[in-house]
């Protein structure tokens, strides 16, 4: 590795699963799921944006959530990629404190995205008379502000407080990217305090939108079984399957890592935890939210016909 331009404040990213004997190989697969997921969550926002019958609450909040997996996964594969392919391992002060910053926001920001979309299905489903009331085009745009601006701001604070922390040996991460449990290996200074700051945040922001997240949908199953429409209650049940599955995936990854202190699990654990957050998850959320769903699936279908007319007409 060239070290000449790596000055004492720079960190060292060993990179993704450093003792893999096939590199090649899982940048390649790394890159192909980066461009299925670029690719998925670009197609899902224009298709929610150009198609007037998915100018719905659901759809809007939905584009919101696939603007974050889109960053989420830009915030960290590009850079990976680039050191692999460089050699270059080092990465600046300013440069991590910034990545883990936007990592922390998004990752925040899906948390909260996610416990709205859960509300909006409740409001959904068990108060149909009041939705356009409850959630309005005003509500929605305050809902997505409240997720993106919550981030920001937790994540400023667990920015700050880690990469403030002195470091007295080797300056190498053990991660692919500046990840908060990896930094804070590198102290030499007791953590246990931050620890319960971090333990605490993560019940604010994890597991209380997690059962919050169960309780709307323990009360949907049961307006669900109430309704004697098959066809409504099952489109109820599509609908919702979809983002439980996100869910799942998302804060399950999610509680493992930050809900337990670092010391409990190793940096390959960290490692695999984190490409499941922020790699493949954003890759299968497009996937999952629109192969199950016959609008989005009927708006692709739209546009491609259109797209099909204006290039038979040109020719």
């Amino acid at each position: 590795m060239d070290q000449n331009n790596v000055t004492s404040y720079d960190f060292i990213l060993q990179g993704l699963f450093p003792g893999f004997e096939h590199p090649h190989l899982l940048i390649f697969i790394i890159l192909l799921i980066y461009t299925i997921a670029f690719t998925g969550n670009s197609l899902l926002i224009f298709l929610i944006w150009m198609d007037v019958r998915l100018h719905t609450p659901m759809y809007f909040l939905l584009s919101q959530l696939s603007l974050i997996d889109l960053s989420y996964i830009t915030s960290t594969v590009p850079k990976t990629v680039t050191n692999y392919f460089t050699g270059k391992k080092n990465i600046s002060y300013f440069a991590c404190a910034t990545q883990l910053f936007f990592f922390l926001t998004l990752g925040l920001a899906e948390c909260i995205l996610l416990t709205l979309m859960a509300y909006d299905r409740y409001v959904a489903i068990c108060k149909p008379l009041r939705y356009t009331i409850l959630m309005s085009p005003r509500v929605c745009l305050q809902m997505a502000a409240a997720a993106w601006i919550g981030g920001a701001l937790a994540a400023l604070v667990h920015t700050i407080y880690p990469m403030h922390f002195p470091i007295c040996g080797s300056r190498e991460i053990n991660h692919y990217f500046c990840e908060m449990p990896a930094i804070l290996r590198l102290s030499c200074v007791d953590t246990s305090t931050y620890e319960m700051v971090k333990f605490v945040s993560t019940i604010v922001f994890l597991l209380v939108p997690f059962v919050l997240i169960l309780l709307s949908y323990t009360l949907i199953f049961l307006t669900v079984l109430r309704m004697k429409s098959r066809k409504g209650r099952n489109k109820a049940l599509a609908t919702c399957s979809s983002h439980l599955t996100v869910v799942s995936l998302y804060f399950g990854q999610a509680i493992f890592i930050y809900m337990t202190p670092s010391s409990t699990h190793t940096p390959e654990q960290d490692q695999i935890g984190a490409v499941l957050g922020t790699i493949v998850i954003p890759m299968l959320n497009p996937l999952i939210y629109s192969l199950r769903n016959k609008e989005v699936v009927g708006a692709l279908k739209k546009r491609m016909g259109r797209y099909c007319n204006c290039k038979n007409a040109l020719s």
